[in-house]
């Protein structure tokens, strides 16, 4: 009884927000060369978790100036993950964590379903993948369908020719797609199977075809924080995975990257590039979570260190070999933002902005006191690379009172002048555009 009244004690100072408050703005920790400071461990690690409450009658996000925004679609289940079809339809992924007995135990077990379910996160799997079409061009789905169901914590997917692949957490699906089709049947074929398991933190798994459509790269994230639940539950983890998909051979392509999450290929040099999550509890201000181009065989640093060769002395046993050769990251995208969603522009389609760049969608903060993310940005893009600072977008996701309305996650351009961002808290795919005409800059 004692200690029950203690886990409620501490769990109420936690959900309240403890630890310690940010140095450095944001901003300090973000582009090419953030500043990196040196960590702040506590007791009680920082907590500052924003109660998921949904959008008020009536509510929106805040774009940008130049920049509006509707809802595309509302009254979805957790939509996490989007995919535009060639012929216009959007692919929703209603998702969530699946079960996850093992993380659940213990002190730290027990606060993180406690967060989690504060934040949101703790609702069952609708599992299935829903169709949206516009059918009259006017930004606004009016025809909503289940295409996929049955699944297991879909997220990725990813169209090549007449096969749509889809990730489950646990295995690659091959589905074959007609189109205009508004449903699809049956189990799929499995093509890979992915780690997954009883630790399972990461559970998300992103998708990313190469240019040629002959490589699906398959974005697997951490089964843990630091590696604490045992090095052996991380084989095959922290990674990018390559399929060949003429021969179905598998190979490692990148390793190190604590939680892949968004992938997409820059179309000016043709590189793949992903948002990564970076590690927690080592304070409000550090490390960055970041965007980068993966170097093929590339070491990230996970878990051993991060941004390049700053060790994390929390993690045993201590390999100064592999930290040698980690690779700095290409661009920080600021402390615990939770930057999940990539998406680049197109020059041969129209854009919001009408400039070349990336979308990231920051699924906001728990370990970081101002909370960060909770917005999607873009950073302009220049010959292949990053040209510029990180420009709020979409923003309004937190009340005043620090209530989470929303949690932007995947973002996906509609080739149509519209970014989607699929919001998993408020239950909505947001539709941004430009007010009047496309080309405006950034402001």
């Amino acid at each position: 009884m004692r200690l029950t009244a203690l886990l409620t004690c501490l769990a109420s100072l936690a959900l309240a927000g403890c630890g310690h408050v940010a140095d450095i703005p944001v901003e300090a920790a973000s582009g090419p060369a953030p500043q990196i400071v040196e960590p702040a461990e506590t007791l009680l690690p920082t907590f500052d978790v924003a109660p998921a409450t949904g959008w008020p009658d009536g509510a929106a996000p805040v774009p940008a100036r130049g920049l509006a925004v509707t809802p595309f679609a509302t009254g979805l289940d957790h939509p996490r993950w989007l995919h535009v079809l060639p012929n216009g339809d959007v692919l929703v992924a209603e998702s969530a964590a699946p079960p996850q007995p093992e993380l659940g135990k213990g002190i730290k077990g027990f606060f993180m379903k406690l967060f989690m379910k504060k934040a949101g996160s703790a609702v069952p799997s609708a599992n299935r993948i829903t169709l949206l079409r516009d059918t009259d061009d006017d930004g606004v789905a009016d025809m909503r369908t289940p295409f996929i169901t049955g699944l297991n914590s879909p997220f990725g997917m990813a169209l090549v020719g007449s096969d749509l692949y889809v990730a489950n957490t646990d295995a690659v699906l091959r589905f074959r797609y007609e189109t205009g089709a508004t449903t699809i049947a049956g189990a799929g074929e499995t093509i890979a199977t992915l780690p997954a398991g009883p630790y399972n933190q990461h559970w998300t798994r992103g998708l990313a075809v190469s240019p040629d459509n002959t490589k699906l790269y398959v974005a697997i994230g951490s089964a843990s924080n630091i590696g604490e639940c045992g090095l052996e539950q991380e084989v095959g983890r922290a990674a990018i995975r390559e399929i060949d998909l003429r021969t179905g051979a598998e190979r490692l392509f990148a390793s190190g990257l604590r939680n892949p999450v968004g992938m997409a290929f820059e179309p000016e040099s043709d590189r793949l590039w992903t948002a990564v999550n970076e590690r927690d509890e080592l304070g409000p201000d550090v490390p960055p979570d970041y965007m980068t181009a993966v170097e093929d065989g590339g070491f990230y640093g996970w878990p051993y260190s991060y941004w390049g060769d700053q060790v994390d002395e929390r993690v045993e046993p201590q390999r100064p070999d592999l930290v040698a050769r980690a690779l700095i990251p290409d661009y920080a995208l600021g402390p615990h933002t939770a930057s999940l969603g990539l998406a680049f522009t197109d020059p041969s389609k129209p854009a919001p902005l009408g400039l070349q760049g990336a979308f990231i969608g920051q699924h906001g903060s728990w370990n970081r006191k101002p909370p960060s993310g909770y917005k999607v940005v873009f950073v302009l893009f220049a010959e292949g690379r990053p040209s510029g600072p990180v420009y709020d977008i979409l923003t309004g996701f937190l009340s005043a009172d620090g209530e989470a309305y929303g949690r932007p996650v995947g973002v996906a351009l509609d080739g149509r002048g519209g970014l989607l961002v699929a919001d998993d808290v408020g239950n909505t795919v947001w539709r941004v555009s430009d007010e009047e005409m496309p080309g405006r800059a950034v402001q």
